[in-house]
């Protein structure tokens, strides 16, 4: 069989085969889904829109509704992100019915600490977000009263009293959330550093004689 070869130009140089075009990549909704949650963390939800995302990912507009009903399944996509990452941990220790009051504390705080799959951006961007929209914001709610719940039910366990459970579940949670509202930034293994000592002040007494500073290992103090 004789090979076909391109055609010869005058001279005898042989002009080129054309060169194909590489196959272009199709977006997954959950590529979509990833850069509009970028945007929301950095710039708000007013700032995610189709054609800003599509220039973003340099593809059509079109592409967007291979994927997505409307600009309102998109953002259901980017609330079921916090919700798998940032709710369900919680949801998850909701259904535990026996528990040890400090182990179950310190297994809250390290949904917020580890931060795996737990995101501090993407819970202050949600936050931010539910003041522009009622039914978001009761969810938020329900969320906040949950991750405080679960909070009293660790100091109750450890046999506190129910307003001084209520009062420390508060200090707890507020902190928590006053870190993130601040965008406080600290290296992780500073943060690590300091938590037994957050877990000595949250954890103590409420009123110590001066110079009676917990004990580590003691999480309590003396009561």
């Amino acid at each position: 069989m004789n090979e076909q070869r391109a055609p010869k130009k005058p001279g005898g140089t042989r002009t080129p085969a054309p060169r194909s075009k590489p196959a272009r990549q199709t977006l997954s909704r959950e590529a979509w889904i990833a850069a509009a949650r970028k945007v929301l963390e950095k710039r708000g939800i007013g700032e995610v829109k189709i054609d800003r995302l599509a220039r973003q990912l340099k593809v059509t507009r079109g592409s967007f509704y291979f994927h997505f009903a409307s600009l309102a399944d998109l953002r259901g996509g980017l609330l079921q992100e916090w919700r798998d990452s940032n709710c369900a941990p919680f949801w998850a220790m909701r259904e535990i019915r026996e528990i040890d009051g400090l182990q179950f504390f310190t297994d809250i705080v390290h949904v917020w600490v580890d931060e795996a799959p737990f995101s501090p951006l993407l819970d202050l961007a949600v936050r931010d977000w539910s003041r522009t929209s009622k039914k978001l914001a009761q969810e938020v709610k329900e969320i906040d009263d949950l991750r405080i719940e679960l909070l009293i039910r660790s100091f109750r366990a450890m046999g506190y009293s129910e307003d001084e459970s209520i009062v420390r579940a508060r200090i707890t949670y507020f902190h928590q959330i006053g870190q993130y509202a601040l965008s406080f930034k600290e290296d992780p293994v500073v943060r690590r550093r300091y938590q037994p000592l957050f877990g000595e002040v949250l954890l103590g007494p409420l009123v110590q004689e001066p110079g009676t500073a917990v004990k580590s290992g003691d999480s309590r103090g003396s009561r």
